[in-house]
């Protein structure tokens, strides 16, 4: 990267990073395998034809400065799953705003039961460690506010795209999932010990299995995304809503009224809740001031707490 399009001698690379030759063209080919585009051999040297679009610390790392995000970020070429690597890290006592990056997830999480599909390179799946001075009762607030900064952040790449709020936790795009948000915590009963709050985006994918449902930023818009870019801007987009959360009187009203603006799923929508226990179905009248969802049913206006909210 520091001498990106020159040709490099396999030999100053070797003397750099203090190995043999022969480990330098192992690890040139493990870098090719992954999807680097390396020119030449041990002979004549290696170049980096372009810039690879990873997510790695040396890159993103600039484009943070400021943000609670810049100090602390792991990027992986493969991982089980983000968010399980965030939460055992934070128990351990990692710093807040530790990021955790990966190419590949082979174990990626939703909710619930359900499983991230994570091809390599092709998405973004990114967990974040904070620990803000909130009751556990108030987190709903933090993730609802993840979800307006993938919105804002979709919206600064390509202001075209109709990016639509599902609550709790879903960013749609023609009624597709193009991104899912895991909050998980750890908590005493009145005070959040930590929150890792994962983000999967769907980018670059091409297909998908139609039961899925789901949809990229590269298919709804017919071209190719760059990944550095938007985990960029969604990195400072969270940091904003974050640092607005913990320091402005009116933060919390202010992420409830715009998540409401934003969604076409949260006042005057036909739904059916799919919960544990019998589920609900009715019009959809709005969020409490928790951020949790108001349910007109035909026994009345009922709150729902959790569950996966369905068209009806």
């Amino acid at each position: 990267m520091e001498h990106a399009t020159v040709v490099v001698s396999g030999t100053k690379i070797a003397e750099e990073i203090s190995c043999s030759r022969s480990e330098v063209w192992r690890l040139i080919q493990q870098l090719r395998g992954m999807g680097v585009d390396i020119a030449g051999h041990p002979a004549t040297g290696y170049q980096l034809r372009s810039v690879p679009d990873l997510l790695l610390p040396d890159i993103l790392s600039p484009l943070l400065r400021g943000t609670v995000f810049d100090a602390h970020l792991h990027h992986f070429y493969k991982i089980g799953s983000t968010n399980t690597a965030a939460l055992t890290a934070a128990a351990e006592g990692t710093p807040e705003g530790t990021v955790f990056l990966a190419e590949e997830q082979t174990a990626g999480r939703g909710r619930g039961a359900n499983t991230w599909e994570s091809p390599r390179s092709t998405g973004i799946y990114c967990s974040v460690i904070l620990r803000p001075p909130l009751a556990p009762s108030d987190v709903l607030v933090l993730s609802l506010a993840a979800g307006l900064a993938v919105q804002a952040s979709i919206r600064q790449i390509d202001g075209r795209v109709n990016a639509d709020l599902k609550w709790p936790n879903d960013v749609l795009i023609e009624g597709k999932k193009v991104c899912g948000i895991l909050t998980e915590m750890n908590a005493e009963a009145t005070q959040v010990r930590f929150i890792v709050v994962g983000i999967g985006i769907n980018v670059n994918q091409t297909s998908f299995p139609e039961e899925l449902g789901a949809i990229s930023l590269r298919q709804a818009t017919g071209s190719e995304w760059s990944r550095v870019e938007l985990v960029a801007a969604l990195l400072k987009s969270l940091d904003r809503e974050y640092q607005s959360l913990l320091q402005s009187g009116g933060a919390r009203e202010s992420i409830l009224r715009r998540f409401a603006e934003n969604s076409s799923w949260v006042r005057g929508k036909a739904v059916r809740i799919d919960e544990s226990g019998s589920p609900l179905a009715g019009i959809t009248e709005g969020l409490d001031e928790r951020g949790f969802l108001r349910l007109r049913t035909g026994h009345g206006l009922q709150t729902v707490l959790s569950g996966t909210v369905r068209a009806k």
